[in-house]
């Protein structure tokens, strides 16, 4: 028997209207969340592409850093502007070329990247990814101007833009928007007056500012400082060069570019490896006082020595019980999150600091060894695109005014000077030259500033006991006589006859203030009195001591001088076959309104006070306590003490050091040697050293360093 169920259902229809209605609605909420994953898609993309070109600006700003203040160091060296090879890559329009293959800013990734994962034909998503080949796209200068930056020269570029320089030098002007120009001839003037604190016609070369809001520590962010600011301005924008592609629209930023030019002016600077807390010989600093910061290339601070603030280049090591700030550090003060600790618990500036934690800044100091003694290491240079060539800029034995050099000597087996050459500025601003025998042989001519006194066979007594310089003679031929006081005869008998069977007469002038003495040691010097120089140029016709405030004390070893290089050009270390320079009468340099600096690479040694007599500062002077002549003492070593080994020595104002930023072996600043070249004991160096506050405080000659910084112009800032 078959059986089965057969179910009942009840009747029913469909609307197909209703399955149409229901369908288009699914489709449309299907196309709209497709629609909206789409636009959800795009506005990732862009957000990635704006993040991906903000990376890339980023990196190309750095690499900017990194290149432009070598190509401005290029622009001043010689043989700059000589051809279109060497010329072309030192403009901005390079600069900006290099810094995108610096910055790898062409390619997301890398070839080898590309081939370490293997993929065949790989193919980009990223459609801002292109050769970037069109620097003019991405680089430009501010409106209305054209080309690749705008100069902060001459003229105000708008509000939000540093104050700028002035040059009246068209060659200077015209070149500063192509190249980086680096140069004396800008200076600070009218235009730039509401920029800085200090009149620009007393200050025109540097003036007083606000320091960057950086955190490399050469000083506080808006704490005033003595500087000249360079600068440029351009806008970037990397997406431009893409925008047909990618269609992203991207404001242009706008940067400005600036090389802060820094004469040094803390207490203690130096680029090379330094040691702070100990002298040489072990001993503690014990009558120390530092006020300021401490700029060192690398550092170590010893025992528990307490200064105020240090900022290094290549680093520190401080020792547990040092405190700088008054922070001591068990683990470096580098570690991240330990400044901004300090900065949100003290709400103070952190007073350790190494330029490379501030980005897109980097602190530059202008060292140049031993050639900064010597004006003989270098030749003359030519065809240089800036109006101030390298070395006139950083060498400062080339920047003074006065040059007092030894020229001829007694033998090839006798080094004895016999005369030295000294030249000076005269107020037309030429420089003059004379020769100053140091012996009774005969010459030929008389040099600046004699004046006759008598004839032959007459007599002349000089009645102050300052000793004078004589002379005897006519024209063709003159003897000489230095130190002379009392009474002399101007004879044949007295000093020989120089020119026979003409009459003669007698002459004398201001004792010259330079001569050769020896040391008890037997070692043959160059003395020098710096305070008989400026009753000297007045009666030789020279310029004032404003003017002639300088002076370079070296051997003339060349080919047109004494023509033996391995022989007489001094060795640095010093020796003691080499010359030394011995400074006496240099207490009171109030005489040299504008400072005094001497640069010589002879071993120095210091034989009396030296600038101990305070005067009136200048008007606007605002700093608290002495003001002294600014003055500056350079030398490869110094000793203290001419006559006898001194019992103890004071030191006031800064000390720098020019040791080569790749040494080993550390500078210890501090560290102060006698005649003998014994180490002064500690408790017998009694130190006060200073930052410089005022322009007006900065010596003739003086170390430079360079603070470049880059920073974006944003309208909230202005």
């Amino acid at each position: 028997m078959r059986t089965s169920s057969i179910r009942q259902y009840q009747a029913g229809y469909i609307s197909t209207l209703l399955v149409l209605a229901t369908g288009a609605i699914l489709t449309i909420l299907t196309v709209y969340a497709y629609k909206t994953a789409i636009m959800a898609q795009a506005v990732q993309t862009q957000v990635q592409l704006r993040v991906d070109y903000s990376e890339k600006e980023e990196a190309i700003l750095r690499s900017i850093v990194a290149i432009a203040p070598n190509r401005a160091i290029r622009a001043m060296q010689s043989e700059s502007n000589s051809s279109d090879a060497i010329r072309n890559p030192l403009r901005w329009e390079d600069i900006f070329k290099e810094s995108l293959v610096l910055a790898n800013a062409r390619t997301s990734i890398s070839p080898q990247m590309m081939n370490s994962l293997g993929i065949e034909n790989f193919t980009r998503g990223n459609l801002g990814d292109s050769a970037l080949d069109q620097t003019g796209r991405i680089f430009a200068s501010i409106s209305p101007d054209t080309g690749y930056v705008s100069a902060g020269i001459n003229r105000n570029l708008g509000t939000g833009y540093p104050y700028p320089l002035t040059s009246n030098d068209a060659t200077t002007s015209s070149r500063d928007s192509i190249y980086p120009i680096i140069s004396n001839q800008k200076i600070y003037g009218s235009l730039a007056q509401a920029g800085v604190d200090l009149p620009v016609g007393s200050y025109p070369n540097f003036n007083l500012m606000k320091y960057p809001n950086i955190n490399f520590g050469y000083a506080k962010p808006g704490e005033k400082f003595v500087a000249k600011r360079n600068w440029w301005a351009f806008s970037v924008d990397v997406a431009d060069h893409d925008d047909d592609q990618t269609y992203l629209a991207r404001l242009k930023r706008n940067f400005v570019f600036s090389i802060y030019e820094i004469p040094s002016q803390l207490a203690i600077s130096a680029s090379s490896f330094v040691s702070l807390g100990q002298f040489s010989g072990g001993s503690a600093w014990q009558n120390v006082t530092i006020e300021g910061g401490i700029f060192a290339g690398k550092a170590e601070v010893l025992g528990n020595t307490a200064i105020n603030s240090l900022a290094s280049r290549r680093g520190t090591n401080l020792s547990e019980e040092s405190t700088v700030g008054g922070q001591s550090f068990t683990a470096s003060p580098f570690t991240p999150g330990v400044r901004e600790a300090y900065q949100i618990t003290s709400g103070a500036f952190f007073p350790v600091s190494q330029s490379s934690e501030s980005g897109r800044s980097a602190f530059i100091p202008i060292n140049r060894g031993a050639e900064f003694f010597d004006r003989f290491a270098h030749e003359v240079e030519s065809n240089v695109i800036s109006s101030t060539s390298w070395n006139d800029y950083s060498v400062g034995s080339l920047q003074c005014a006065m040059r007092l050099d030894v020229t001829a000597v007694q033998s090839s087996t006798n080094a004895t000077p016999t005369m030295l050459r000294f030249q000076y500025f005269l107020t037309s601003g030429v420089r003059a030259s004379m020769s100053v025998p140091l012996t009774t042989a005969t010459q030929s001519g008389l040099p600046a500033g004699y004046v006759k006194i008598c004839d032959e066979n007459q007599s002349y007594s000089f009645s102050s006991t300052t000793p004078v310089d004589i002379a005897y003679g006519a024209s063709g031929g003159f003897t000489f006589r230095q130190g002379i006081t009392g009474t002399i005869t101007f004879n044949n008998n007295t000093f020989g006859d120089p020119l026979v069977g003409t009459f003669k007469a007698g002459y004398w002038r201001p004792r010259a203030p330079f001569e050769v003495k020896m040391l008890a040691s037997g070692q043959t010097c160059i003395a020098l009195y710096p305070e008989r120089i400026p009753s000297f140029l007045t009666t030789i016709g020279a310029a004032g001591s404003s003017i002639n405030h300088s002076i370079a004390i070296n051997v003339d070893y060349s080919t047109s001088g004494l023509n033996n290089t391995e022989k007489y050009k001094p060795y640095i270390p010093c020796t003691a076959n080499d010359y030394g320079l011995i400074l006496k009468e240099c207490a009171n340099l109030t005489q040299f309104t504008k400072g005094f600096s001497i640069v010589t690479n002879l071993r120095l040694y210091i034989g009396d006070d030296f600038n101990t007599v305070a005067t009136n500062p200048p008007a606007g002077y605002t700093p608290v306590g002495y003001y002294y002549p600014p003055c500056s003492l350079f030398a490869p070593e110094k000793r203290y003490g001419v006559d006898i080994d001194p019992f103890s020595v004071i030191l006031g104002g800064q000390i720098g050091s020019l040791a080569s930023d790749s040494a080993t072996t550390a500078v210890r600043p501090l560290d102060s040697k006698n005649l003998s070249g014994n180490a002064i004991p500690a408790s017998n160096i009694i130190v006060n050293l200073r930052p410089i506050a005022h322009p007006s405080e900065l010596p003739p000659i003086t170390m430079m360093n360079w603070l470049v910084v880059l920073e974006e112009r944003r309208k909230e800032f202005y």
